[in-house]
């Protein structure tokens, strides 16, 4: 996983709520193991519409998958946050997602967004006015920068911010810290286990 670097993308608005993870990759994608071709089994089904968002030319090459509410209900398979990255996407922006979502793709470098109302609200606005607009997100300072210079923070826990912007997920993290536990290994003896005497019957 590579480290999480602040960029600038278009967004990609697909208003539609309670969206789950057999509509962001069917069961027939899940036989594989690899990351490599899931980006064409992204929401496959909606895509044989000419006129589903990832379809039109205006929003082409878009970064930022504008969501409606609830994102990624639904079962627990990665290859959901895959396909997304695969595609294109390193960040969704919704107000809320399933908790399984949310954290398979913070382990897997797609940035999970979440945005108060009122924000959601403007940002389909604006998406639905200017197609090519471009969102500027910051993860280390954790902001949207929107198009007129409107900044706009939003939550992600510490543990999960450092691992993205190292870009290592939890495993990676653990291993980074073997030579240290190593070294305490080597400074502090192994502790002798003492049997505790047995206690016979008055």
């Amino acid at each position: 996983m590579e480290p999480f670097q602040p960029f600038a993308g278009k967004l990609a608005p697909l208003p539609i709520d309670n969206i789950d993870t057999d509509q962001i990759i069917a069961a027939r994608y899940l036989k594989v193991t690899d990351k490599n071709g899931l980006a064409e089994g992204l929401f496959y089904d909606w895509r044989q519409a000419p006129d589903f968002v990832l379809n039109r030319p205006e929003h082409q090459g878009a970064s930022i998958l504008l969501a409606g509410h609830n994102f990624g209900t639904g079962s627990s398979r990665e290859h959901a946050p895959w396909a997304l990255l695969g595609y294109g996407f390193k960040a969704v922006l919704s107000t809320s997602f399933a908790d399984i979502f949310y954290n398979n793709a913070l382990k897997n470098g797609l940035l999970p967004i979440v945005v108060d109302p009122e924000t959601h609200r403007t940002l389909f606005e604006l998406v639905e006015e200017a197609p090519q607009a471009i969102i500027a997100v910051d993860l280390a300072s954790q902001t949207l920068t929107l198009p007129g210079g409107q900044q706009v923070p939003f939550p992600i826990d510490a543990f999960s911010r450092m691992c993205l912007l190292e870009g290592v997920d939890q495993l990676g993290y653990l291993l980074n810290k073997a030579p240290a536990v190593e070294r305490y290994e080597g400074q502090n003896p192994p502790r002798v286990q003492t049997q505790a005497p047995d206690h016979q019957p008055a």
